[in-house]
């Protein structure tokens, strides 16, 4: 019998995962697996995000029933027996003899036909196992004395250092509620960017509830909202709300150029584009430099403005942020720099599993160069807007303090004050603005607010 589709992909994709350090989401959007079936395609993104979301689980299981040591596994091997054991004790319509017999059968595919009977073995005997229940997230309650870093990241499937800079930074009732975030399927949020957007979707079996914090966002209650002529002509964007109110921020243009007309805005780290395509929209007579340092991803963000008939004079530029090719001055710069992607497991759960501490000293540095030549574009009385999607305080706070401290021609503007202003506009609905800051700056926090975890700082020119 062969494998199903969605196993022989889901496999497939696990595999380029580990090994060419691709990432998921991107992997199940692209065109090699856009002829799977509406149900195939769900249940392989399932089985994907499922894998990498309870790795470290899955993994200590399978080592308690494994004859050798799962890190001298072939990783085709490994990858089945995680497969099989995911449909085992998380899905309950999947018969467990059918999530045996096709991860066996995805081993003889990988030309791994003598592990064939080991895999067997093993998933026989995980199969006849009983499931210690008590270690289930929802077991573990808030507030409960028995929680602690290494219960946290046991339970939810976390590595030990990140849950305990977390719980030092944010505190133990916070640190669980990120961790048990990230292990559940993410709210899809989308900006509706036209009036007549909300009842083309509706009209095409999408049901749609308001955003958490933004009037022109909604949250995606059922449908496929990519299989929509809105969101293919682009009067819909996919955006979680946190990275749609970083744009906001940018968008906010001086008063004597409220209209747009003469207003110069750059975007440092501009692909995949949807800051870049909210920004445009907030300031539709703007012209816009949007620049980023990889040619495929500065192509991919050249289509989606093309798709979403973007108003704006948009300039895509390749090159690398940090030596800007550019003499102009900007009225708004947005630095929206690469980072660790910590505020975002839930969509990316494979970058717990890459990322390692010393990683984030690389990244700083990146970071504050980054900043550093942002900074030297900004016109006087302009302002630049600093933003990650990391919850790591060397990436957002300690990055600004470094650059301040040797920079006296710019002040850090208090984002409540900025907050207060989205709200008076009508465009923030969180009922409490306070709540998004830390300080002078943004900051979401997956779990306390209904979003990715997103900072932001807002800097202005003297």
């Amino acid at each position: 019998m062969p494998v199903s589709s969605a196993r022989a992909a889901a496999f497939d994709i696990l595999l380029r995962v580990e090994r060419e350090s691709s990432y998921a989401s991107e992997l199940l959007h692209s065109p090699t697996y856009a002829r799977l079936s509406t149900l195939d395609h769900a249940l392989a993104t399932e089985l994907v995000m499922g894998v990498l979301r309870w790795r470290s689980r899955l993994d200590d299981e399978i080592a308690s029933a494994s004859s050798q040591p799962i890190s001298r596994l072939d990783l085709e091997i490994l990858i089945a027996l995680r497969l099989a054991l995911y449909q085992m004790r998380w899905l309950d319509r999947i018969p467990q003899r059918a999530a045996l017999h096709e991860s066996v059968e995805l081993v003889k595919r990988a030309r791994k036909r003598s592990a064939a009977p080991f895999v067997n073995a093993v998933l026989r005997k995980l199969s006849a196992a009983p499931w210690n229940r008590e270690l289930l997230p929802d077991k573990v309650l808030p507030g409960n004395e028995s929680d602690s870093a290494e219960t946290l990241a046991r339970s939810f499937a976390h590595p030990l250092w990140l849950v305990e800079r977390w719980i030092r930074e944010y505190g133990l009732p916070a640190a669980r509620q990120i961790c048990q975030y990230d292990q559940s399927a993410p709210i899809t949020a989308i900006r509706v960017r036209t009036p007549s957007a909300e009842a083309a979707l509706n009209q095409e079996g999408i049901s749609l509830s308001p955003g958490g914090l933004l009037a022109s966002a909604r949250r995606v209650a059922a449908g496929a909202s990519t299989q929509t002529e809105a969101f293919r002509t682009g009067q819909v964007v996919i955006q979680d709300e946190a990275s749609q109110l970083v744009a906001a921020l940018v968008g906010l243009a001086p008063p004597e150029k409220q209209s747009g007309t003469g207003l110069r805005i750059l975007d440092c780290c501009a692909a995949p584009g949807g800051k870049t395509l909210a920004i445009a929209d907030h300031n539709p007579g703007a012209t816009i430099t949007a620049l980023d340092i990889h040619p495929h991803r500065a192509r991919l963000l050249r289509k989606l403005l093309r798709t979403s008939h973007s108003g704006g004079q948009i300039q895509v530029v390749v090159a690398d942020a940090r030596t800007l090719p550019i003499s102009l001055r900007f009225h708004r710069v947005l630095a929206d720099v690469p980072c660790s992607g910590t505020g975002t497991l839930a969509r990316n759960p494979e970058i717990k599993w890459r990322l390692r501490p010393t990683d984030l000293a690389a990244l700083q540095a990146r970071q504050s160069a980054i900043l550093r030549s942002a900074l030297a574009q900004v016109a006087p009385g302009g302002r630049l807007v600093y933003s990650t999607c990391s919850l790591e305080k060397e990436e957002n706070e300690d990055i600004i303090e470094q650059v301040l401290a040797g920079n006296n021609s710019f002040r850090l503007l208090e984002c409540r004050v900025e907050l207060d202003r989205l709200q008076a506009s009508g465009e923030l609905t969180w009922p409490d603005p306070t709540s998004l800051t830390r300080g002078p700056f943004l900051r979401t926090i997956p779990g306390i607010h209904p979003c990715d975890g997103f900072f932001a700082a807002v800097l202005e020119r003297d």
